[in-house]
């Protein structure tokens, strides 16, 4: 028998993506979805270019949720502050797609959120959705926070030079490039629109994106704490993250000892790609995908990694399908990659 979803907020950005995968996945089954702005119409109405068959239609965000259902949380992060709690309480698994339940620092995070967190108890319950780092822990969890996309993006390269990263010595410089759908999403500010990025590019958020500490916090090896600098940028394209991440050794490292680092930790990863060097990642390689690809060259004592994901999907909702499989039980990459 198939597990049933609920999926708040499903008619943004990712709430989307995530429908579309879980039409092809039959261990699943979508029973309640939600969206205030389009409260009441179908589902294969509100996207007629997914070619969804189900008759499902959007209730509001506030209406009764089906017992028994795990709860994918697409929500801004007061809301899915204010409704976490509740859905836990009442015994239901739930994954939370806002960055809510991420930084195990509440100075940090309220600095970096600029909100008060008033139920920070509960990240002792909370797994991290990053299934490379913490496969394990996400066998059978019930709460599972989901990482960011630009987080995602430079993370996973950096964590897979294990304990290389102990002879990290200057902060790691990530300089990272988005479409538009990674920057904004349901709540876009204006100048995110593809409007104002048609023939344009500009950084934003410099110093002071959300996701910074997020990097910060998991590629930490032990009590060594890895300072970051991470700029975005907005990119005139819809999807897609291209992040060039710079990293300083404070002693010399032979280029092999750090291809044989990432060769072990990726060949049994369904979702890595190690390609032969940085100029062959393109966002191209990774739309409307899972991946990501990454490469590297090193210079002296700077190593340059670039790393490539569609921002949602690996960044988001890819990676909440992931998620959701290792939490029910099942093979993490179904619904994910072609029979």
């Amino acid at each position: 028998m198939a597990q049933e979803l609920s999926i708040i907020g499903a008619g943004g950005l990712t709430g989307r993506e995530l429908m579309g995968l879980l039409s092809h996945h039959e261990d699943f089954q979508v029973v309640h979805i939600t969206s205030n702005q389009v409260n009441g119409q179908l589902l294969k109405d509100v996207f007629p270019s997914e070619s969804f068959s189900s008759n499902l239609a959007f209730k509001k965000h506030d209406a009764p949720i089906p017992k028994g259902s795990t709860v994918v949380l697409a929500t801004p992060n007061e809301a899915s502050l204010e409704m976490a709690p509740k859905l836990l309480d009442a015994g239901h698994k739930v994954l939370d797609l806002s960055g809510t339940f991420r930084l195990h620092d509440k100075k940090k995070f309220e600095t970096a959120y600029k909100f008060e967190h008033n139920q920070f108890s509960l990240m002792d319950q909370v797994t991290f959705g990053m299934p490379e780092l913490f496969r394990e822990k996400l066998k059978g969890a019930s709460f599972v926070s989901n990482p960011g996309c630009f987080a995602t993006s430079a993370i996973l390269p950096i964590a897979l030079l294990g304990s290389l990263r102990s002879k990290i010595g200057s902060p790691i410089v990530i300089d990272s490039k988005s479409g538009v759908s990674g920057a904004g999403g349901r709540t876009e500010e204006i100048t995110f629109a593809y409007t104002h990025v048609y023939e344009n590019f500009r950084a934003y958020k410099v110093l002071t994106h959300q996701h910074e500490p997020e990097i910060e916090e998991y590629i930490s090896i032990g009590s060594k704490k890895l300072e970051t600098i991470f700029t975005p940028h907005l990119l005139p394209v819809y999807r897609g993250i291209l992040s060039s991440i710079y990293i300083q050794f404070s002693e010399d490292i032979a280029e092999n000892e750090i291809l044989e680092k990432f060769q072990q930790n990726t060949n049994n990863e369904p979702f890595l790609r190690l390609l032969t060097n940085p100029e062959s990642v393109e966002l191209k390689n990774v739309q409307q995908s899972n991946f990501l690809d990454f490469g590297f060259r090193l210079r002296g004592r700077t190593l340059a990694i670039v790393s490539a994901i569609d921002n949602l999907r690996k960044g988001a909702a890819g990676q909440a399908l992931q998620n959701l499989n290792l939490m029910h039980g099942f093979p993490e990459s179904k619904g994910l990659l072609k029979e």
